[in-house]
C-alpha cells in the first residue's frame, strides 16, 4: 500500500512546487510591470489612439475602470511573458513519463509553439489592429462622436491577440495530428480545397467585415497549414523506417 502511495504523493508534491514557482514568476512579473500599467495601456491602444480626432477621447464608463483596466492588462501581460517558464515547468513534470521518441519532438514543439504564438500576437498588433480600427473609425455615420470605452477596447484587443495567437499554432496542430495518427499527409492534401475555404470562413468570423482584414488572417492561416503539412512530410519517413525495423526484428 505504501509503495503504491509514495510515488503518487511525490508527484503531487512536485506538482505543488511547480505550481508555486509558476505563480511566483507571474507575480514577480506583474509587480515589476504594474508601476508602468498606465503606460502599457497607452502603448496597447496606440493603433486606435492615433486614429482618433484631436477632440476625440477614450472614456471610462465604470467607476473603477481607470484602475481595473490597466490592472487586468498587466496581469495578462505577466502571464503571457511567463509562458516559456510555464511550459518549461509543464515539460519538466510530464517528460519523465514520455517515451524517448516523444521526448525528441517535445522540446522543438514547445519552443516553436511559443514562437508562433508570440508571432501571431505581434502580427495582430502591427498589422491587424491598425486596419481594424481604421475601418471602425471610418465606418461610423457623420455627426457621431467616437469615444470608445477603455474596458471594451482592452477586451477587443485581447480577443484579437488570442485569436491570432491560436491561429498561428496551426502548424503545430497539423504536425501533432499526423504524428499521433489522427490523420495523414495524404488526407490533408486531399482536403486542401476545403481547408482553404475554411481559412477564409474563420477570417470572416474573427476579423472586421472587410475583404482586406479577412485576407490578412486567411492567407497566413493557409500558409501555416502548408508549413505544418511540409513538416509532417519530413517526419513521415523516419517513422516508417522505425516501423519497418520493428517488423523485421
Amino acid at each position: 500500500m505504501t509503495d503504491h502511495e509514495q510515488p503518487l504523493i511525490a508527484h503531487l508534491i512536485e506538482l505543488r512546487n511547480r505550481l508555486l514557482k509558476s505563480v511566483l514568476v507571474v507575480l514577480v512579473l506583474f509587480l515589476g510591470m504594474f508601476y508602468f500599467a498606465n503606460d502599457l495601456y497607452l502603448i496597447l491602444v496606440k493603433p486606435l489612439s492615433v486614429l482618433l480626432p484631436d477632440s476625440g477621447n477614450m472614456i471610462a464608463t465604470g467607476v473603477a475602470s481607470p484602475f481595473l483596466v490597466p490592472f487586468k492588462l498587466t496581469l495578462v501581460l505577466a502571464v503571457l511573458l511567463a509562458v516559456p517558464f510555464l511550459l518549461h515547468q509543464v515539460w519538466s513534470f510530464i517528460s519523465p513519463g514520455l517515451y524517448q521518441h516523444e521526448k525528441k519532438f517535445g522540446i522543438p514543439l514547445l519552443v516553436s509553439s511559443v514562437v508562433l504564438f508570440y508571432t501571431g500576437i505581434a502580427f495582430a498588433y502591427f498589422v491587424v489592429l491598425p486596419l481594424a480600427f481604421g475601418f471602425f473609425t471610418a465606418a461610423g455615420p457623420e455627426g457621431i462622436s467616437f469615444m470608445p470605452d477603455i474596458s471594451n477596447i482592452l477586451d477587443f484587443i485581447l480577443k484579437i491577440f488570442f485569436a491570432f495567437g491560436i491561429a498561428f499554432e496551426i502548424p503545430i496542430a497539423t504536425f501533432l495530428m499526423v504524428l499521433s495518427g489522427i490523420t495523414t499527409v495524404a488526407a490533408l492534401t486531399e482536403k486542401r480545397p476545403y481547408i482553404f475555404v475554411g481559412c477564409f470562413v474563420v477570417g470572416m468570423l474573427v476579423t472586421p467585415p472587410d475583404v482586406i482584414s479577412q485576407t490578412i488572417l486567411a492567407v497566413p492561416m493557409w500558409l501555416l497549414f502548408e508549413a505544418g503539412v511540409l513538416a509532417s512530410r519530413l517526419i513521415k519517413k523516419p517513422q516508417e523506417d522505425s516501423e519497418e525495423e520493428i517488423q523485421e526484428s
